[in-house]
Parts: C-alpha cells; sequence; structure tokens
C-alpha cells in the first residue's frame, strides 16, 4: 500500500520539472497540465519502486518526454525537429544584456530572468516541429542522433531543422527584445 504523504511529498519535489519539460516540448500549458498528470498518475503506479530511488528524476524526464512526444504526433499536424539559441549568446556563453550588466549583480539577475523568460515565450510561438528538437537538444541534453531516433527521422532532417528553430527563435527573441 502507498503511503499518501510520501506520494504528496514526492509530487511537490517533482511537480515543477515535471510540468516545465512537458510546456517547453508542448508549447501549450493546458497540454502540458494533462500530461504531467498522466506522468503522476503512472508515477503513482510505480511509485514502490521509485519511493526513495536516485534514478526518479530521470524515470520521470524519460517518461515525460516520451507522453509528449507521443502527444504531438497523435494530437498534432505532422511535425519536425528544433533546436538550440542564438549563436551569439553560446558563443560567448552570455547574452548581450549579460555583457551590459555586472556579474552578480542584482540587475544582472534581473536581466537573465528577463531573457530567459523572452526565451521561453519564444520557445512556445515556434511551431513544434522546431520546438521539440531544439528543447530535447537544449533542455533535454540530447544528442542529435538520439532526437533522430526518438522523431524517426533522419540525423540530416534533425540538424536542418535545428539550425531553422535557432534562427526562427533568435528573430522572435530580437523582435521581442526591441518591441520592450
Amino acid at each position: 500500500m502507498i503511503d499518501n504523504s510520501a506520494f504528496e511529498a514526492f509530487v511537490y519535489q517533482h511537480q515543477d520539472r515535471v510540468f516545465g519539460i512537458a510546456v517547453r516540448l508542448l508549447g501549450d500549458e493546458s497540454e502540458a497540465e494533462d500530461v504531467s498528470q498522466t506522468v503522476f498518475l503512472r508515477a503513482f503506479e510505480h511509485f514502490d519502486r521509485l519511493d526513495g530511488n536516485p534514478a526518479a528524476g530521470g524515470w520521470l524526464r524519460t517518461v515525460t518526454t516520451n507522453l509528449c512526444l507521443n502527444h504531438l504526433s497523435r494530437y498534432r499536424a505532422r511535425w519536425r525537429l528544433f533546436s538550440q539559441r542564438s549563436s551569439d549568446s553560446a558563443a560567448t556563453g552570455r547574452s548581450y544584456e549579460e555583457r551590459l550588466v555586472a556579474p552578480g549583480s542584482q540587475a544582472a539577475d534581473l536581466e537573465r530572468a528577463g531573457e530567459h523568460a523572452r526565451l521561453e515565450q519564444g520557445l512556445r510561438r515556434l511551431p513544434p516541429h522546431q520546438r521539440v528538437p531544439l528543447v530535447l537538444f537544449h533542455f533535454e541534453d540530447r544528442s542529435y542522433g538520439e532526437i533522430a531516433g526518438m522523431l524517426d527521422v533522419t540525423l540530416a532532417k534533425v540538424k536542418t531543422d535545428i539550425h531553422r528553430g535557432r534562427r526562427a527563435l533568435r528573430r522572435l527573441m530580437e523582435v521581442d527584445h526591441e518591441s520592450r
């Protein structure tokens, strides 16, 4: 028999991560809530093995990713791949705003939070065929080969879609930044 308070603590500990993965992959909060609930239903079914297991977080991440990919392939128009952030930020490791503001300051923290919010909004505005590969690559640390296998497409397709997704995301973030 499952200890309800232990499972409640388990859900509380992991709910933000599960929902974050789902909303990034699906781009819709209500769909992400549905998938998150399904993830925790499965966790409840396997809680005897997950409770106290250090691998529980990885198990939840895998289940969430797989349920999102299944959801996208079942309920949306055929989608392709996507990935990465602006090459400028990746090359320097710091955004334009971060380079203007002293590291570690409250202003720098606010700038990073603002850029993160713009990134999340930009990701949600991308079509699924670009958003999914970008999230898998950058947020889930999946390799191009893993993404190709998960999405059942060629490696070349993954690379192309990630490149195009990065460009689209960069444009969205630049437009959003200029409008502020």
